[in-house]
């Protein structure tokens, strides 16, 4: 019986949660969006304006149905800090785990941040802080390439300009306690990440998506991995791809500029 297990092995897991299931009920009901322009989506409770349907899908599926930022804190009001908070995904599951959490937002790219703005009023979300800025290593500005959804980076192909920066150290530093340390930067967690390697201890959970751009000279994984380990944190890495080929098959999922994207998940015990 093992080749049916195998052969409903997927279906399976795709059907497995309520989650999972309203995942399917909403592959069916946007996938065929054009992408790439703002449209209006709902999903339970919630009415979102997003700039690409696709990766409002699996941001839905990443943060709703696989559980990625679920974690558990005896305080009813939680610090967190969300580093690249798009269009409010991950701050309404936030909202919804910890009614209370005290929450910082940053989002670099000024069109996103008015979606940001306009999604946590529509949804009647009233007491986040937002920050409109790249998170960086310094307050002098970053040079930023804006593109469709949630790619835009320093890394980024399209023509870059300089926009506000924040120094994610000096708000770590602010706080006696962070439960929720969230980081999906496109890129910049590398040198952001060395610049707080110090200022960490204070942080229960951490989250960092890593990303890996084509024609860097060093990938950088390493040094990430260095500073879970010499803060203290236990840590498991989820790579959500299945490569085939990758011998000879280097790119992310066909991606033209990068080759390796994963997500670390980092805890105290």
């Amino acid at each position: 019986m093992y080749w049916l297990r195998y052969l409903l092995k997927e279906p399976f897991q795709a059907l497995r949660t309520a989650r999972d299931r309203e995942f399917v009920k909403l592959l069916l009901k946007y996938g065929d969006a054009k992408r790439h322009s703002r449209t209006h989506v709902s999903f339970g409770k919630y009415q979102l304006e997003v700039p690409d349907v696709m990766s409002f899908l699996w941001q839905y599926k990443e943060i709703y149905a696989d559980g990625f930022y679920l974690f558990k804190s005896d305080n009813p009001a939680p610090v967190i800090l969300d580093c690249g908070a798009n269009v409010g995904m991950s701050l309404l599951y936030f909202k919804h785990l910890y009614p209370e959490a005290r929450i910082t937002a940053f989002e670099a790219e000024a069109e996103i941040v008015q979606l940001l703005r306009s999604n946590l009023i529509r949804n009647k979300i009233e007491d986040i802080e937002i920050v409109p800025k790249a998170v960086w290593k310094d307050t002098d500005g970053v040079w930023f390439g804006s593109e469709e959804a949630d790619s835009s980076s320093i890394y980024s192909k399209a023509e870059k300009k300089l926009i506000p920066s924040g120094r994610l150290k000096d708000y770590i530093e602010k706080e006696s306690s962070i439960d929720f340390l969230k980081m999906d930067i496109e890129g910049a967690e590398i040198e952001v990440l060395d610049d707080c390697k110090n200022s960490l201890a204070h942080v229960k959970n951490l989250f960092v998506e890593f990303h890996s751009y084509i024609g860097n000279p060093q990938q950088g994984l390493a040094d990430v991995i260095r500073v879970f380990e010499t803060n203290g944190f236990r840590y498991f890495i989820d790579t959500n791809q299945h490569r085939m080929r990758p011998f000879v098959n280097h790119q992310y999922r066909g991606n033209e500029v990068m080759d390796l994207q994963l997500n670390i998940f980092g805890w105290r015990e």
